[in-house]
């Protein structure tokens, strides 16, 4: 039987509350409190001295955050584009008839990347890729092939990490695409087929149009996730690598937030990334509604 009444609203209110608290404690309370540091000069040491907007006015005024705002946007949108492309052909080619024992082993492989630790990532592919006694500098030596500095030099540190973070993290979009492209009904694939429509035709016109709400999914959260990304640019290229090339806005935050104490700033800096990940998802959904198709 069903508590009736007030005491099934307490029931209900005794689910959601462990997960309201965490919401309210590391969620709201966090944002808030970055909101008030914001207009304040504070270095966690001596009192907190209220500044105003000086802390927003100096930010838009340092040419080092636009730095790393468009090595950000840099790193987000090639982010975006490789794993959306990179994970609709790896869930096409695994979705292809094979059995059942080769599809779970490779979906396995493909998947554990992502559930390894950034930190043993950056460090294993630091390792790897590195000038002297790495991997690939060693093999591509026998071949006679030179490799680059890939993070010492200025012109390969981004893509570099930008290559680290596919490779760790494909293994989620496709998992994402792979579930959106089971949802596509098989007699409209049939239909089509039976109408003359050839593969190419099928993927562009059937496949991907009824797969539209899970790309602009993946689009979404990769953006999100890729415009924080931290640790692998702090791990493997600490301060922002040569000549600030891999400096990221986040990193940018937690220099000046626990390396300068320059708490007020950070804060400021903080609700900057907060509205420019709001913006750009709030554009994606507003782009959403001229190619994302609902059945």
């Amino acid at each position: 039987m069903r508590p009736a009444g007030p005491r099934r609203d307490r029931v209900g209110y005794a689910f959601v509350s462990p997960a309201v608290l965490l919401f309210l404690v590391f969620v709201l309370g966090p944002f808030v409190a970055a909101i008030g540091l914001s207009f304040f000069a504070w270095d966690m040491l001596t009192p907190a001295r209220f500044t105003g907007v000086d802390n927003f006015t100096r930010m838009f005024a340092d040419p080092l955050l636009y730095k790393a705002l468009a090595n950000t946007f840099v790193f987000a949108l090639a982010s975006v584009v490789t794993h959306l492309v990179g994970g609709l052909l790896l869930a096409l080619a695994v979705n292809r008839a094979m059995s059942r024992a080769l599809s779970y082993f490779v979906r396995t492989a493909l998947f554990f990347p992502f559930v390894i630790s950034w930190a043993a990532v950056a460090l294993l592919w630091k390792y790897v890729l590195d000038p002297t006694f790495g991997i690939v500098t060693h093999y591509a030596g026998e071949l006679g092939i030179s490799t680059p500095d890939w993070f010492t030099d200025p012109a390969w540190a981004l893509p570099a990490i930008i290559g680290i973070d596919f490779w760790h993290t494909i293994g989620f979009t496709f998992v994402i695409m792979l579930a959106g492209l089971q949802t596509v009904p098989k007699e409209l694939v049939e239909a089509a087929r039976c109408d003359g429509a050839n593969g190419r035709q099928i993927l562009w016109h059937v496949t991907i149009p009824l797969m539209s709400p899970t790309i602009f999914f993946a689009a979404v959260i990769t953006f999100i996730g890729a415009f924080q990304i931290f640790d692998p640019v702090q791990i493997i290229t600490p301060q922002g690598g040569p000549d600030d090339s891999t400096l990221t806005v986040v990193m940018y935050l937690y220099q000046k937030g626990f390396e300068s104490f320059q708490v007020g700033y950070a804060s400021a800096v903080s609700l900057l990334v907060f509205v420019v990940m709001m913006a750009v998802t709030l554009l994606q959904f507003r782009g959403s509604r001229k190619w994302v198709h609902h059945q």
